[in-house]
């Protein structure tokens, strides 16, 4: 059982964690080391500058890194204050959430060619999404039903 203490701890960690992991990423994606050219059978995207695997493995371009480096800053900003993480978790969770159920879609999974949202970047980014909403509009509504049954 976590004390809301804890649990608005916990929020702002995870908004720094997040914010510092989705700014490695968007630096990472423009190092042509991390990010090796995307293999012939790729998907065709309109904005094809810097499209490649990040570690092999997850489709980006410059967008899809501009986008990390977003919400990278925003995330490290957010720790500042849990009303400000909690907003990043909720936007992160949406955000998210939505570029998950477009990768799940053919027709949708590059981001009507302007970025990649297929192979490993459905899952890495729905945990995420799952997350964010947890802690968003879920965690913080439990805590605050245990400290008003104890007052």
């Amino acid at each position: 059982m976590h004390t809301n203490e804890s649990l608005t701890g916990f929020t702002r960690y995870f908004a720094l964690v997040v914010g510092g992991a989705f700014m490695l990423a968007g630096i990472a994606g423009f190092i042509p080391f991390f990010t090796p050219h995307a293999p012939p059978g790729a998907p065709h995207l309109l904005v094809d500058a810097n499209y490649g695997l990040l570690l092999g493995l997850f489709p980006v371009n410059l967008i899809h890194n501009l986008f990390h480096l977003g919400v990278g800053v925003t995330g490290i900003l957010a720790f500042r204050s849990y009303a400000s993480a909690l907003q990043f978790s909720r936007f992160l969770g949406v955000a998210l959430g939505i570029l998950t159920l477009m990768g799940l879609i053919p027709s949708l999974n590059t981001g009507f060619g302007l970025w990649p949202l297929y192979g490993h970047d459905i899952w890495l980014h729905g945990l995420e999404a799952v997350i964010g909403i947890y802690l968003g509009f879920f965690a913080g509504q439990k805590s605050q039903v245990r400290v008003e049954k104890a007052v």
